[in-house]
């Protein structure tokens, strides 16, 4: 075993000691790092300059260093072997991937894949040269490349599994002219990352030289605009005002929520039959209870359809892998294969297990002898031995462990992704690490400038530099989580990637929303908040660990407290849950979607509702008779409730109005009860002097997560208008209640009236912070103002903007469209961040609130004025734009201008287009 160890597993300090790195903190100014991680001398011999004179202004404009920490330093235990194998083994059985000559199908430009050599040569572009053999054996199954079978197939994170989905959904757009696929993801940052993906892949291919035609004038007879010829991938999410039509997008990349809402919207006017392919990414969360029954409900939806639609489903975690087969009729493939082997390890007091033996550490009972809560009886040896530190920051033995891990992977000249189990550990964990890494004075010119830029794009938001990145950036170190602005998150995890940054410390929410690998995994504790992660989380976690290209290895360390010892080793060692429906959790989830196939014409009978209940997930394991009272129920219920009405002998029936309506705006049928209510004593008496009633109107029913700050809220009460109090007044809110909540009342949610109270304050809480927004406070004073993370009061926008989006919906279906033009118009403004005038600025790309204010002032009040501007008189206006403290702390001036300048072409650019348009609309009009 030893032998197998020194050949198989080596840390990341063991495979650098071979490159002959060090690890002592040493002056490095003026040297560069190879592609191997190692210090290089310049050409010449001589040490250049510490640094140039700018840099040395750029430097001392950063913040005062904080006092340096030295990290525990990690030995190696004298002996120490694996126990038993990991997954190196795949190593031995598998000396080598085959390549192409050897294996011809392991080529996609092979004639059995059928792949236009433009789309080979983009793949190849973007480093897919070669498939693996696990992806050619999924690809050749039954009828798979031919679209006649549906494939649920589950393959490791970091396995290559998307590329499968990738062909399969592109054989489908290319087989037939106006073919349309979808592709499904879990998370707006996933459906975006998707996007720019597909659309580099997608790059130069002509739909007409695909399907014979030549020549313009054929063209035209089936283009309607001059882009039809190339495959078109739009991105599909909340908020966004993209018409959900199959005409304008050849492959649509949705939400969870967007697809469904695409796929009812196609099946009611018919144009469902240009549907070929749907790819089902992260198809275990057909499990989870708050969106998973809408996976099943649309997935259901197709397997009802006349026509063929073949679905793809894949996931890291699938378990009951066979189950889901049966359900969607499909073929299955399994893989346990990783390009990139992961070596797995527990950290627990002081010293490092590997995982597979975390069963040899156990807890005992207390002893009423001993003065310790619990004794451990340890029966592993260690592989390591963390020493344990003389800084009172680092006495903890897991925050020890955390920092001693990272330091060691950063020094090694390699990158760690540490998960957190909440916001504040985050920033807590950056900031500890960033104070043993290597100090500015030891980090050459080139890489402390990427980092100083870093921190100037990060300024040149309107949020500001948080605090906090500012003391943690220029050591290689940030953090992300929810906290934090979409385009916070977006530069560090852009710069993490880039390898401008060396450690990344996220919440474990950042595991499944995107793709993110690093040499090492470091988890600071298995809890995600106060609970444990489920095995499904710990599995995505740790599938982070390798960077297929760039390491031969991934390495995880679980760093565990003494009490967590118990449920992490069972955690550990658990295997993953089987997936079921959640359909039958809740009365509800069924009753939306009875409703759905009924407003879309799916099932208008008992007869056509029973094929579409057989063809659920549900129906593959639940009781029949439980599941027949449940229908019969929901169809009550939905009557009872005006959403749907049946004939004198109950044997058919139809959606109401109101019933279209809800399902319209992709409300549950409980939401839609209240919204319909709210809105129907809003047309009686609409407070339209002032804004705050239709940003109420906005803000989404459901969200009990709200912490009302009821000091704040008894502050801008105070502050409110005449118009502002009547719609106070008119939403049924009280001022006394308001100011006993101030005074240490308790806000009672027990009896289903106290929870419609309760949604209404918090609605009407969420409704002023709204108003702020739509009246140009910026996102960071917005945040200060009500106490909450800057990255909640920007979700809250987004969220807001997909609601709206929802309620104009319901407004037009209901025939108020006096009403959803109002919406409409706030919808905008809310978008827009910005008020009335500014709307028209904010289309243009890079122009949002603040900037758009700032080009309004300077004369530049219309497309056309900035379409016809000169981009090197919109610099100045840009700086002018930007925040006080990146003018004063960007000392760099000529190198900044450049890049405002670029930033002022693509404004041009992006005007002339919308300029170009308005001027098409007009000649048409005329």
């Amino acid at each position: 075993m030893a032998t197998h160890h020194g050949v198989w597993h080596k840390t990341t300090v063991e495979a650098a000691r071979e490159q002959q790195q060090t690890y002592q903190t040493a002056n490095l100014a003026g040297l560069k790092r190879a592609s191997d991680g190692t210090w290089k001398q310049p050409a010449g011999g001589a040490t250049p300059s510490l640094r140039t004179s700018s840099h040395f202004e750029r430097a001392s404009s950063l913040s005062k260093e904080p006092s340096r920490l030295t990290a525990s330093t990690i030995r190696v235990v004298d002996g120490a072997s694996w126990s038993e194998p990991g997954d190196y083994t795949q190593r031995q059985a598998i000396s080598a991937t085959p390549t192409s000559t050897v294996d011809p199908l392991l080529s996609l430009s092979h004639r059995l894949y059928g792949l236009p050599p433009v789309l080979v040569h983009n793949l190849a572009s973007l480093g897919i040269k070669t498939i693996y053999p696990w992806q050619k054996q999924c690809l050749l199954g039954p009828g798979l490349l031919q679209g006649d079978k549906n494939l649920v197939y589950s393959a490791p994170t970091g396995g290559g599994k998307s590329l499968v989905a990738d062909i399969l959904m592109l054989k489908g757009v290319l087989a037939d002219r106006g073919a349309k696929a979808l592709l499904v993801l879990p998370y707006v940052a996933l459906v975006q990352e998707k996007v720019r993906w597909l659309r580099n892949v997608v790059q130069g291919i002509s739909l007409a030289a695909i399907h014979g035609q030549s020549g313009e004038s054929e063209n035209k007879l089936w283009r309607k605009r001059a882009d039809e010829d190339t495959i078109r991938v739009v991105g599909f999410f909340g908020g966004s005002k993209i018409r959900s039509t199959w005409q304008d997008f050849d492959i649509g990349v949705c939400t969870i929520e967007k697809a469904n809402s695409l796929v009812n919207t196609a099946i009611e006017d018919c144009s469902i039959s240009s549907l070929k392919t749907v790819v089902l990414d992260e198809l275990h969360m057909v499990d989870d209870d708050h969106r998973g029954y809408l996976l099943e409900l649309m997935a259901t939806k197709l397997l009802c359809l006349d026509q063929a639609v073949q679905i793809v489903g894949m996931s890291a975690t699938l378990t009951n892998i066979n189950l889901l087969a049966r359900w969607l009729h499909a073929h299955s493939y399994e893989t346990h294969y990783r390009p990139i082997p992961i070596e797995e390890h527990l950290a627990y007091d002081g010293k490092i297990y590997a995982a597979a033996t975390a069963r040899k550490l156990s807890r005992l009972a207390p002893s009423t002898q001993s003065k310790d809560k619990t004794t451990i009886q340890v029966d592993a040896d260690p592989l390591r031995l963390i020493d344990r530190s003389d800084h009172k920051e680092l006495q903890e033995s897991v925050v020890n462990a955390v920092v001693a891990l990272a330091n060691e992977t950063v020094r090694a000249g390699f990158g760690a992704l540490v998960f957190s189990s909440s916001r504040a550990m985050c920033e807590s964990d950056a900031l500890l690490i960033s104070r043993v890494l290597p100090s500015q004075d030891e980090l050459d010119p080139l890489t402390l400038d990427r980092r100083l830029d870093l921190l100037g794009d990060l300024r040149s938001l309107n949020t500001g530099l948080d605090a906090n990145l500012e003391k943690t950036i220029p050591y290689g170190v940030a953090f992300h989580h929810a906290g934090m602005t979409t385009e916070e998150r977006d530069l560090v995890a852009n710069a993490y990637d880039a390898g401008v940054l060396k450690v990344c410390v996220a919440t474990c929410s950042l595991a499944a929303g995107i793709n993110l690998p690093a040499r090492r995994v470091i988890l600071h504790s298995a809890r995600m908040g106060r609970d444990l992660v489920g095995p499904s989380m710990l599995r995505q976690m740790r599938g982070r660990a390798g960077r297929k290209g760039k390491d031969e290895v991934g390495e995880t360390y679980l760093c565990c407290r003494p009490g967590d010892l118990d449920g992490v080793v069972e955690l550990i060692h658990s295997d993953l849950p089987e997936i079921s429906s959640c359909l039958s959790t809740d009365q509800r989830k069924i009753q939306r979607a009875v409703l759905e196939i009924i407003a879309i014409r799916l099932a208008t009978s008992h007869e056509s509702l029973n094929d579409y209940i057989i063809k659920t997930l549900l129906y593959q394991t639940a009781d029949r008779s439980e599941l027949r009272t449940m229908i019969a129920e929901s169809l009550d219920e939905l009557q009872r409730l005006g959403f749907i009405t049946r004939d004198e002998d109950a044997a058919t029936f139809q959606a109401t109005q109101l019933g279209h309506a809800i399902v319209a705006s992709a409300l549950d049928p409980e939401d839609g009860v209240f919204i319909h209510k709210e809105l129907r004593r809003a047309l009686k008496a609409f407070v339209m002097d002032g804004e705050l009633h239709v940003l109420y109107t906005f803000t989404p029913v459901n969200d009990t997560s709200v912490n009302i700050n009821w000091r704040i809220f008894w502050n801008e009460m105070e502050n409110l208008d005449e118009s502002g109090l009547r719609v106070l007044s008119f939403v049924g809110l009280k001022p006394s209640v308001i100011s006993r909540m101030v005074h240490g009342g308790t806000f009672k949610e027990s009896t289903p009236e106290e929870k419609e109270v309760a949604r209404i304050y918090r609605r009407f809480y969420l409704a002023l912070q709204l108003r702020d927004l739509c009246n140009e406070m910026p996102i960071h004073r917005v945040a200060k103002k009500y106490d909450v993370p800057r990255g909640a009061v920007q979700n809250l926008a987004q969220t807001c903007q997909g609601f709206a989006a929802g309620m104009i919906k319901f407004c037009q279906q209901m025939g108020w469209g006096a009403m959803a033009a109002t919406l409409d118009h706030f919808s905008d403004r809310l978008k827009a961040g910005a008020k009335d005038d500014l709307l028209a600025l904010a289309k243009i790309t890079f122009i949002k609130s603040r900037t758009a204010r700032v080009f309004w002032d300077n004369g530049f009040k219309t497309v056309a004025a900035v379409a016809n501007a000169d981009p090197q008189e919109l610099v100045p206006i840009l700086m002018q734009a930007q925040p006080n403290k990146l003018r004063l702390q960007s000392k760099d001036e000529t190198k900044y201008a450049e890049k405002l300048l670029a930033k002022a072409q693509v404004i041009t650019d992006s005007a002339n287009r919308l300029w170009q348009i308005e001027m098409q609309l007009e000649i048409e009009e005329e």
